[in-house]
Parts: structure tokens; C-alpha cells; sequence
């Protein structure tokens, strides 16, 4: 069993939170938009492991560390983990056709900055956007997601509110 906790644009943006509402969990996955580098060192004190993909505002020592895509397999459940995806009915280009290929059981994306939680029934698949977690952005409310996967179930998923979010 593995309790995961998941967020997305940070745009290098710490909260003290973070500790808070992740220092019960087993992993840490940030879907991008991660800012700054040393971000990524804090999550990993918190939990020694962090996995992050990058987004479409990285660049430097992010875009040459972090891969654009991440899949992997965490307790009997394949993810796909990944800053712009879309969403069911409304993918990314080209996003559909890899997430049927690859078997996937979660994808995790970001960019939207918009919370959203969906089963996509044509794929057999659970989809997570856990909004953004930064304070930048158009988001009206800066959010995380813990999710707790078990032999290959998901469950007891948590949305954790910030608070209003600074409009910049």
C-alpha cells in the first residue's frame, strides 16, 4: 500500500503545507510546472521519493533533469504522469493513442491549473489533474490531491485546499 500525494504548477511557488499534508505519504508526484530546481530537493525531504515530469514553463536545470513523460508502475497500477494531457474526451494530441498502448490505469497531468478527477470508461482508466499548488496562475483556489494506491485499487482520495490563490 502507498499513499501518494499529487500536485502540479508550482511555478516555483513553497508553501509550508506541503510538509504538512504530504509528510504521511509514501511519494510525492508533481506533473510540472515546477520553477525552480530546488523545489524538487525540498519535496525529497519531506519523502525521498519524488517523481516530476517537466512543464511547459521550465527551462534550465528542470528541462535537463526532468523527462517530459514519466510512466511507471506503482503497487499493480500503471501511471502515466505528464504536465499537458488534456482530459478524457478532450486529450492532448497524440496522448490517447499512448495512454490505450501503454495500459494505463492513472494518468496524472497538469497545465490546466483547473482540479479535475475523472474515470475515462473508454480507456478503463482513472485521470487526475490536482489543479495548481503555486501561486501564480488563473486558478481561484490553489489545490493537492493524496490518493492511496493498494494492489492495484485506488482509493480514499483526499483534494486538499490552500486557499485563494494571488492572481498575477
Amino acid at each position: 500500500m502507498k499513499r501518494i500525494g499529487i500536485m502540479s504548477d508550482t511555478h516555483s511557488s513553497w508553501d509550508d503545507r506541503y510538509v504538512k499534508h504530504f509528510k504521511d505519504c509514501d511519494e510525492i508526484w508533481h506533473a510540472g510546472d515546477v520553477g525552480d530546481i530546488g523545489l524538487l530537493h525540498r519535496l525529497r525531504e519531506i519523502v525521498p521519493v519524488v517523481r516530476a515530469v517537466c512543464g511547459n514553463i521550465d527551462s534550465g536545470e528542470v528541462r535537463r533533469t526532468l523527462r517530459e513523460v514519466e510512466v511507471f508502475e506503482v503497487e499493480g497500477v500503471r501511471v502515466h504522469l505528464r504536465h499537458i494531457g488534456g482530459y478524457p474526451g478532450k486529450y492532448a494530441p497524440g496522448v490517447e493513442q499512448s495512454l490505450a498502448y501503454g495500459r494505463i490505469g492513472l494518468m496524472v497531468c497538469g497545465h490546466s491549473h483547473i482540479l479535475k478527477v475523472m474515470y475515462d470508461s473508454r480507456l478503463g482508466m482513472l485521470h487526475i489533474n490536482p489543479g495548481a499548488a503555486g501561486t501564480h496562475g488563473w486558478q481561484q483556489v490553489r489545490t493537492l490531491v493524496k490518493l492511496t494506491i493498494d494492489g492495484g485499487e485506488m482509493r480514499d482520495l483526499d483534494v486538499i485546499e490552500l486557499g485563494k490563490s494571488v492572481i498575477k
